[in-house]
């Protein structure tokens, strides 16, 4: 219970009994509990058993201990209870003593005013009221703060754990992120190398196109999920060619039949079909749709002209025309193979991209000119194969699935990837590489 919801005790100290007669009549209304003394002595032995002693009055001239010195010891025993004076006009001294040794609230003269000595009690027992109930409010208010304190230590250490394993989870999130990039990036060159295979090319055609097609869309100034974009439809640009029978395919299509052209102008719809159920590829879809409409409208599947053809339709059909050009040249491979598209530029191909691609092109095909004189092919056990070295031949496992492709620069995910392969299903033969004379 609080000093303000417990009753507040007023001692009165006087030898005269009339006086506290007088005294006790005079507050027998008031708002707290009253106590009488007839000595300072017996006062100090009352005050012991008090508790929440709120306001003590004593009379100056008592015999044995006077009302200073009485008021003086209460100063000590009970330094928040204000205390008053009863003292004759005589008294100035003692008064004084009163004040500077006992710490008198007030002193009143005998005789008193009735109303004055009461609203004078009233004051000082509701000063004592505000003080217990400001000390009780710092109270609660310091308790407070050190609660606020130590839930504001608790939070830091839990935002720093949160944090910390927040950190943690992004940094998993991270690696898987990367893992599942990594994963499907390996995915779609499983899926171009299939193509490849399935088509009879002995050569990395798809890597190739995406290559040059990624190269001339950053030319460009595409970047961001837009190249992504094209990378992905250029490795895929003929997996629609799976499923038509690999003796069309071998064809030119000039020497094709009605059925056979039909069978093979659908590719690119059965190509965008294939891929249409992963929502992440349907834009790849649609160039892989169009990568053979002509500038000129005469192309397939839907006839499309001019810019109504996707750009980054346009861009791997340029790609494609450059790197099948390519398959019959020799020395500089780029210039001779851009030479041969540019017959055909303004009605099939896009003629604004001719000038990008005559850039990027020689980047792709690297052995030729003096290089080409400068690199000798050698066939190496995997072991042998170092980094930065250059494969001139496919990398393909016993069983015919293609690794990797010619022209790729070997780093250290690749070597390991390599030599793994040659421990599962290694081919009859070693890695063929271009190294230097």
């Amino acid at each position: 219970m609080s000093d303000t919801e417990r009753s507040i005790q007023v001692l009165l100290v006087d030898d005269e009994e009339n006086i506290l007669k007088s005294l006790q009549r005079l507050l027998m209304e008031e708002e707290f509990e009253l106590h009488t003394a007839s000595s300072a002595e017996q006062g100090i032995a009352t005050l012991k058993e008090l508790d929440n002693v709120g306001l003590i009055i004593s009379d100056q001239r008592m015999p044995g201990m006077n009302g200073s010195e009485f008021l003086q010891y209460c100063r000590e025993a009970v330094p928040d209870a204000p205390r008053i004076l009863l003292t004759g006009y005589s008294d100035i001294s003692a008064t004084i003593d009163a004040i500077n040794k006992g710490g008198a609230y007030r002193y009143i003269s005998k005789p008193w005013n009735d109303a004055e000595l009461i609203q004078t009690i009233r004051d000082a027992v509701r000063q004592y009221a505000l003080l217990m109930e400001n000390r009780r409010l710092n109270e609660i208010v310091r308790q407070q703060n050190e609660e606020l304190q130590e839930w504001n230590r608790n939070l830091k250490g839990r935002v720093l754990e949160q944090t910390t394993a927040i950190r943690q989870k992004n940094e998993e999130l991270h690696v898987l992120l990367k893992r599942v990039k990594e994963d499907y990036d390996e995915i779609i060159a499983v899926f171009s190398g299939l193509v490849e295979m399935h088509g009879g090319k002995l050569r990395q055609h798809s890597r190739n196109v995406a290559e040059l097609s990624v190269n001339a869309a950053r030319e460009l100034g595409i970047s961001g999920n837009d190249l992504e974009t094209i990378r992905i439809a250029a490795l895929l640009h003929d997996i629609g060619e799976i499923g038509i029978p690999e003796r069309i395919l071998a064809l030119d299509r000039d020497a094709m039949n009605a059925d056979e052209l039909k069978q093979y102008q659908q590719h690119p719809i059965r190509g965008q079909v294939a891929i249409d159920t992963i929502e992440g590829l349907r834009a790849a879809g649609l160039f892989i749709r169009h990568h053979h409409e002509n500038l000129d409208g005469s192309g397939f599947p839907d006839r499309l002209a001019g810019d109504e053809i996707p750009l980054g339709a346009r861009i791997i059909a340029f790609a494609d025309h450059i790197d099948k050009a390519s398959e019959t040249c020799r020395g500089d491979i780029a210039d001779q193979a851009l030479i041969k598209s540019g017959f055909v530029v303004g009605t099939q191909l896009d003629p604004s991209l001719q000038k990008v691609f005559r850039k990027v092109a020689p980047y792709t095909y690297f052995s030729m000119g003096a290089e080409e004189k400068e690199l000798v092919e050698v066939e190496l056990d995997p072991k042998e194969l170092k980094e930065g070295m250059f494969l001139s031949r496919d990398v393909s496992s016993a069983s015919g699935i293609l690794l990797l492709g010619r022209g790729v620069a070997l780093d250290v995910t690749k070597l390991a990837a390599i030599r793994r392969n040659y421990e599962l299903d290694a081919p009859p033969h070693g890695v063929f590489v271009m190294v230097s004379r």
